[in-house]
């Protein structure tokens, strides 16, 4: 865990995170904040990616039992709630890092997308939201004032090519975001999303041409990536009390990539390149 010294802003609340894979994960990184914050939560993935993942070690390193539920499937998720609620009580936030396009693992061009993988891509990526919401307020387990927060990406605005169907997905995510925000508002429940930045995590970088996509953005944003560990204290900051009035907000923490044009650094090295091929 982080020597970073807590606040102690999530003193009191328990929550569930889902998508932790290994240290490398955002997911995980956020445990570890949320840890340190003083919160108390559940940690849950896909039965598979318990396998190849190393979750057991942040289990221990956070005292979080591990819950596995594959959210394609409803009744998985309900249950999943039913537990939580037998082992927390209510919960105060969720996170939701969930995301995989079988398209993108086996390089099937957009233009040629298999339609079968395209919907497993939605389903997991983005309409898994929309079921662990649904089934955190059926089973009661999601608390007055709670914040739900997903992990999304700018493809869902701008075009990566390398991005294929996770454009969509994430596009369809943050949507969700802001309809169920709307209609939790009543009970304080905020519900928004992060466009992290690209990331060096093993999913991250698993995307082919992920490395000049974290160039390019390193290039442009003026404060740089941020890394898996600053993202975890920015979501830290939404799970606690401070943020209690923002909802259906997809929050950009990509160091002011999204508002810029193009860096001095940039322009300088495009400069040199076209004097180079003269």
């Amino acid at each position: 865990m982080s020597d970073q010294a807590g606040y102690g802003l999530l003193k009191g609340k328990k929550g569930i995170i889902f998508g932790a894979l290994d240290e490398r994960s955002i997911a995980w990184r956020i445990a570890l904040a949320c840890k340190r914050e003083g919160a108390d939560f559940v940690l849950s993935n896909a039965p598979i990616a318990l396998r190849l993942g190393a979750l057991n070690a942040l289990s221990e390193e956070t005292d979080a039992p591990i819950f596995p539920c594959d959210v394609s499937k409803e009744e998985e998720v309900e249950e999943l709630m039913q537990k939580t609620k037998e082992h927390l009580g209510g919960v105060d936030f969720i996170l939701h890092a969930i995301g995989m396009s079988p398209n993108i693992r086996k390089k099937v061009p957009y233009n040629d997308l298999n339609y079968h993988w395209m919907n497993q891509t939605l389903d997991i990526s983005a309409i898994s939201l929309h079921k662990i919401l649904k089934y955190a307020e059926k089973t009661e387990v999601i608390n007055d004032g709670a914040s739900v927060v997903a992990l999304s990406f700018i493809g869902a605005q701008r075009i990566f090519s390398k991005y294929s169907d996770m454009n969509d997905a994430k596009a369809l995510l943050e949507s969700i975001a802001r309809n169920y925000g709307s209609r939790l508002a009543d009970r304080g429940i905020r519900v928004n999303t992060v466009s992290q930045a690209p990331t060096e995590t093993s999913a991250g970088t698993g995307i082919k041409g992920f490395d000049v996509m974290f160039t390019f953005a390193e290039k442009i944003a003026p404060l740089g990536n941020p890394t898996a560990d600053d993202c975890a204290d920015y979501c830290v900051t939404l799970f606690s009390d401070l943020t209690r009035k923002v909802t259906m907000q997809n929050l950009y923490h990509d160091g002011g990539f999204v508002t810029s044009g193009i860096s001095e650094e940039m322009a300088q090295g495009l400069l040199k390149l076209y004097a180079d091929e003269e």
